[in-house]
């Protein structure tokens, strides 16, 4: 039988947040009254949560874009307020790499610009109150581009990596670091229920507030699988689009280049 026109599965106008539906112009708006909640003690709670294996992860991530220190590169990263992984990008670059922050959240950013002050960086590092799917910059602007667990609160996905697509140059790569889906028997079981139960204790003993840790949670359930999200990413207009699975696929690395 043909589903109603109107079912959420068919709903255009419908996106998830968690478990729940709610209005795509809606997502927004509730995404950011998360973070606002939580960014002041979002890096804290990423060592927590993963116990510090975020950083491994990172460190991964950016050695992927095998950056030298003796040439110039600019560098987007997106969904990055706190400025986690864009420290990690200009150290790794040195004074030749320049690093954009785009964030939607202004509590975030205002965290990610201390902490800029406080490691001397603000040269190299600038933050820009931005969304993902609507990015203010000119096309061909930068070498690369990261996004390291946002991707999944973006309302319209397949936006902003048109976006990523649009403000690459030419040889640019795409890295997207999401949580994802365990494929190793057992763990998979013991990584749900530490995620549903722990996770969300955690937050409101460290941020006095574990509502956005189960949002958090749920959104890595929602999240597209790796294959569906790599099909996105070539959509786009990415080529050599792929995938890595970290941690028996806790998370994956996604990756594509603007040929």
């Amino acid at each position: 039988m043909q589903a109603d026109a109107k079912t959420p599965e068919n709903n255009e106008s419908e996106a998830d947040f968690g478990f729940s539906k709610v209005r795509l112009d809606e997502k927004q708006g509730l995404v950011d009254d998360v973070f606002h909640k939580v960014a002041k003690r979002y890096d804290l709670m990423n060592d927590v949560m993963s116990g510090g294996l975020h950083r491994v992860w990172k460190d991964i991530l950016i050695a992927k874009l095998g950056l030298g220190r003796h040439r110039a590169f600019r560098h987007l990263d997106v969904a990055g307020g706190t400025g986690d992984v864009a420290f990690r990008i200009a150290n790794a670059g040195g004074p030749g790499t320049h690093v954009t922050v785009a964030d939607i959240n202004t509590g975030m950013l205002e965290v990610g610009r201390a902490r800029a002050e406080k490691m001397h960086l603000r040269n190299q590092v600038d933050f820009v109150e931005a969304n993902a799917e609507e990015l203010p910059f000119e096309d061909k602007t930068f070498d690369g581009y990261t996004i390291a667990f946002g991707i999944r609160n973006v309302p319209r996905r397949d936006k902003a990596l048109s976006e990523a697509y649009r403000v690459l140059k030419r040889g640019g790569r795409f890295l997207c670091l999401e949580f994802s889906e365990v494929d190793v028997p057992v763990l998979d079981e013991i990584y749900k229920a530490y995620s549903f139960t722990a996770i969300p204790a955690f937050g409101k003993v460290i941020t006095g507030d574990g509502q956005p840790y189960r949002y958090l949670v749920e959104s890595i359930a929602q999240f597209p699988k790796p294959e569906e999200f790599r099909s996105m990413i070539e959509a786009a207009g990415f080529q050599r689009a792929a995938y890595q699975r970290l941690t028996g696929g806790v998370v994956c690395i996604h990756s594509g280049w603007k040929l």
